[in-house]
């Protein structure tokens, strides 16, 4: 019998009140995208399959249309559970309106929970996440008001407190690659992150479900190198071939992203002196030659490009919790792919890395901070998101920047030798009490976690008495700028600095020098 089915017949196999776990990330890494596709249309013209559970592990859309956006159909889905909703705004929007269940689960825990449930196991059991909104203490990582079941409890292990996440059974993967066999087997030289496709699909043949391939194009049987393939054939009921599958949403093939090739050391213009360029130097600083690193969204994923500019990428190991080990992270709509890496390995092996501690430093951005050192990044502006791996990264790495603006919406800054305030943004950021917890403060002392929220004004150090501004930029007012700006009262340090004037300097700061090193390794 032929594994090779077509699409449509691939959404024929989903039935109703099915769990449905689609692979790949944000941005169309490695995503079935002609899978969504077809569901989508098949559900808009008959009103079939209904009543799914879907379960992605990082956020899958382009922040419009594409990616679960399309799928936020009313009566589709009965509930889904992912890290991030925010770049998925038309199902968002579902949730907001309490049409559907949705709960919002850190990414490094989605992704290792896919293994636990191949493995038979009862969950997932974790420190990652205690303390914060997903603790069942606070909202248990439910969204909206629909959303009641408990999916995560509190258990106590040989005196210590953890969180279990429970497993469920996975009736259908939708998995993707770049090239099939005959007989099905499935390798991905040709995408940009490997995600977790073979923990999903063991996680749905071990629940007794069915696994669905997308690839790019089909291979005689006995024609791919053995160590390449990912997925044995064994895993994969049905295979479906989408000819114009693109590597991203936006990169239809990049040798470079696939590992194919390194990119060569080309001439190329500076990233414009901006206030995000800036914060992005002050956070590189803290960076330590031979340092693992990962690199959040927003503001942080420009450190690779100012490492790639000031020669030291190669003195750094820059991570990409969907498995880019070392190299330059991509930053933009296509955060998550990387080039000249060391290794591309599985995300749930990354996460384990995390985890147990492995990083160096991290720097990550923040939408709220109070006066406790807790950081909100998932639930702002009245919209529902969700954190991504930002749990995972914040929980165990000894030394964490927090990145971002003192203030937001109609901020306006000029750069000149340092920083003046044209207009002040209208929504303070450092606030009494953040809405929901991402990161805990307390917890964070607890662990001796060295904590810096850098701005576009200001450094703040965590301690145990909570915020001290260490660093002010240069022009700024402490009063006006800085302390009138927030909605609590810091410490300010005995021996306060002035910030870094090299981090307004229009080319590169020198930051090869600092490290010792000689030339432009990149």
């Amino acid at each position: 019998m032929t594994k090779v089915i077509s699409v449509r017949e691939a959404i024929d196999l989903v039935h109703d009140g099915s769990t449905v776990a689609v692979g790949g990330s944000g941005a169309g890494h490695a995503l079935p995208q002609r899978f969504i596709d077809e569901l989508a249309a098949v559900f808009t013209a008959e009103g079939r399959p209904r009543d799914l559970t879907t379960v992605r592990i990082v956020g899958i859309g382009d922040f419009a249309d594409r990616g679960f956006s399309q799928l936020g159909l009313p009566g589709l889905m009965k509930r889904t559970i992912g890290s991030n909703i925010g770049n998925e705004p038309r199902l968002g929007a579902l949730v907001e309106k309490n049409e559907l269940e949705a709960y919002s689960f850190p990414q490094g825990v989605l992704s290792l929970l896919m293994r636990e449930i191949a493995g038979g196991r009862p969950g997932l059991v974790t420190a990652v996440g205690l303390g914060t909104y997903v603790d069942p203490r606070q909202t248990g990582g439910k969204q909206n008001a629909r959303t009641t079941e408990d999916l995560v409890e509190v258990v106590t292990l040989r005196g210590r407190e953890w969180l279990l996440f429970h497993a469920f059974p996975i009736n259908v993967a939708v998995i993707r690659g770049t090239t099939a066999d005959e007989d099905g087997n499935l390798v991905m030289d040709g995408e940009a992150v490997q995600g977790e496709m073979l923990s999903m699909a063991m996680a749905a043949r071990n629940s007794g479900g069915i696994v669905i391939a997308q690839v790019r194009q089909l291979a005689r049987r006995g024609s791919l190198p053995l160590r390449d393939v990912k997925v044995p054939a064994a895993l994969i009921d049905y295979v479906y071939v989408d000819p114009d599958q693109w590597q991203t949403y936006i990169t239809r093939d990049s040798p470079y992203y696939a590992g194919r090739l390194r990119r060569p050391v080309t001439a190329e213009p500076p990233l414009p002196l901006d206030v995000r360029k800036i914060i992005a130097r002050r956070s590189l600083l803290e960076f330590r030659a031979g340092a693992i690193c990962n690199l959040g969204f927003g503001i942080s994923q420009l450190i690779g490009r100012v490492a790639w500019e000031e020669g030291i990428t190669d003195q750094l190991v820059l991570t990409v919790e969907q498995g880019i080990f070392g190299g330059v992270p991509v930053a933009g709509n296509e955060g998550g792919a990387g080039f000249n890496y060391q290794a591309m390995i599985d995300q749930p092996y990354m996460f384990d890395f995390y985890d147990g501690g492995g990083l160096d430093v991290a720097s990550l951005s923040f939408a709220e901070v109070d006066a406790d050192g807790n950081v909100n990044v998932h639930a702002f502006e009245g919209r529902v998101r969700g954190p991504g791996g930002f749990p995972n990264i914040s929980a165990r790495t000894p030394k964490i920047n927090f990145v971002g603006t003192m203030t937001a919406q109609g901020l306006e800054l000029e750069i000149q030798d340092g920083v003046r305030v044209v207009r002040e943004g209208t929504l303070k950021k450092f606030v009494p009490r953040v809405r929901e917890i991402s990161f805990n403060g307390q917890l964070a002392r607890e662990r001796g976690q060295q904590v810096r929220f850098i701005t576009d004004r200001a450094v703040f150090a965590l301690g145990d008495d909570g915020l001290t501004v260490i660093e002010i930029a240069p022009g700024i007012d402490l009063l006006r700028d800085v302390l009138d700006q927030m909605g609590f009262a810091p410490r300010v340090a005995d021996d306060l600095r002035t910030m870094d004037r090299r981090l307004y300097a229009t080319g590169p700061m020198g930051l090869a020098a600092d490290l010792g090193v000689a030339g432009t390794g990149r």
